[in-house]
């Protein structure tokens, strides 16, 4: 619990520093004159002013946000002789870019934290398929398990390198919410042998949330793992049947376990009409051959019964290092970078019109949680959550909505175009409007953690 207080104040403190400082650093380039540079809100409880300058720097106590205070004329009376500091009377496009330097900021240093990912190397599985469950899109597509994908692109496109199994999990994620089918090109895991093409038909999916069930409708849920059982909890199903830590399975009645990803869904798949079946295991202990009945636990989810035996089910997947240089990492952070972005537009454009989810909208305790989780994980990962928050927020703060720097941004384009700015009974109409829209995703962000968390 601590680790994820932490790792989440952590987080916004850096993130809302960034996107305040981008703001900050524009506008002294620019000639405005600023006031105060503060991250968080409420009494401060920390205030310093550098020799010269005339901005004061803030920390607040609540560090849900922050901002930058600059002279402008509509919010103080501004001294004659420091008129052309008052933000208002610099020239449009200067406006426009000191709002837009906090957005920029932000996706700026999701390539640089993406980039460090790719300079440092990160452990990730090998991009081997498990054997998929009938009737899932792997399966019509004829895959077995245990193919290794060397390349993969979306259909009509050039396959490309698939450097692991979290690279094709990325990419079997865009192709599956944009509606693209995607091209394998795998060989056997094994040994060398003839590379096969294959397409997965992911648009006929239709997915609308990136959540557990669309790749187990894909059926390609996590890597090829041996069927190997790991801890085995007391007062289980496992430990009932007898079943030890170590066990590897080799069938369970009539049907042969090639991988962990099989074995799992065989035991979710052993509850019928909310019964527990009980079957025969042939398991592989020591070298010894054994057979075991097993009746597995029923678990009932939102009305679905499915089986566990409270045991660990899956052994490690085969890891390599993904290590990029200098040059290559950077790239691939931009790309990273870019590539996330659009299908956070794409995701809330199609939110919009129903065509996704709107589970998929999250808040701070999700965000929080998954701070804490990644921080467990270690330094690597932890910057890839970060990255992926920065990025978000970027995004976010780029929509057209009056109280966020989009919003700021489109009346500057209005102004641009007819020559005047928007009044100030229309500026106060759509600020109103903005506050209530975005109190009102806040509170659906907010819904969705709680059921997220704790349904």
């Amino acid at each position: 619990m601590l680790m994820t207080i932490v790792a989440f104040i952590v987080a916004l403190a850096l993130l809302i520093a960034v996107h305040e400082y981008g703001h900050y650093r524009v506008a002294v380039a620019c000639g405005v004159k600023v006031l105060r540079f503060s991250i968080g809100f409420g009494p401060p409880i920390l205030r310093w002013q550098p020799k010269g300058s005339p901005t004061e720097f803030v920390v607040g106590l609540l560090p849900f946000g922050g901002y930058v205070r600059m002279l402008d004329e509509r919010e103080a009376p501004v001294a004659p002789q420091e008129r052309e500091q008052a933000f208002n009377n610099r020239p449009l496009a200067q406006r426009a870019a000191v709002v837009a330097a906090g957005p920029a900021a932000n996706l700026l240093l999701a390539v640089l934290l993406y980039a460090a990912v790719n300079w440092g190397g990160v452990q990730e599985p090998l991009p081997v398929l498990p054997a998929p469950p009938a009737g899932s899109v792997a399966a019509a597509a004829g895959l077995q398990g245990g193919e290794r994908v060397l390349r993969a692109g979306f259909a009509g496109d050039t396959p490309r390198e698939v450097a692991s199994f979290e690279d094709l999990r990325w990419m079997l994620t865009r192709a599956a919410l944009d509606g693209h089918d995607l091209q394998l090109v795998t060989t056997r895991a094994e040994g060398p042998g003839a590379e096969r093409s294959i397409v997965l038909e992911l648009s006929r999916l239709q997915a609308r949330d990136a959540n557990l069930q669309m790749f187990r409708d894909i059926g390609i849920v996590g890597p090829w793992t041996p069927p190997v059982l790991g801890e085995v909890k007391p007062e289980g199903a496992a430990a009932a049947a007898g079943l030890l830590q170590g066990d590897v399975v080799r069938r369970i009645g009539s049907t042969p376990i090639g991988d962990g990803q099989q074995l799992r869904e065989a035991i979710r798949a052993s509850v019928q009409d909310g019964e527990p079946r009980t079957q025969t295991w042939q398991i592989e202990r020591e070298g010894e051959s054994l057979s075991l009945p097993v009746t597995p636990q029923v678990v009932d989810d939102n009305g679905a019964s499915f089986g566990r035996i409270n045991a660990f089910v899956g052994g490690q997947p085969a890891m390599l290092t993904v290590r990029y240089g200098p040059v290559d990492g950077l790239v691939q952070g931009v790309k990273k970078t870019w590539e996330v972005s659009s299908l956070t537009l794409r995701m809330i454009g199609r939110m919009l019109i129903g065509q996704a989810s709107i589970k998929n909208l999250s808040g701070p305790l999700t965000i929080a949680d998954y701070a804490g989780k990644s921080a467990s994980l270690g330094l690597v990962h932890y910057l890839s959550f970060l990255a992926l928050i920065s990025v978000s927020l970027g995004v976010l703060n780029l929509l057209p909505l009056p109280v966020l720097d989009g919003g700021h941004l489109m009346y500057y384009l209005w102004e641009a175009v007819t020559g005047r700015g928007v009044s100030e009974l229309w500026l106060e109409r759509l600020q109103r409007g903005g506050v209530a829209l975005l109190l009102m995703m806040t509170s659906l962000a907010l819904f969705n953690d709680v059921a997220r968390l704790f349904g």
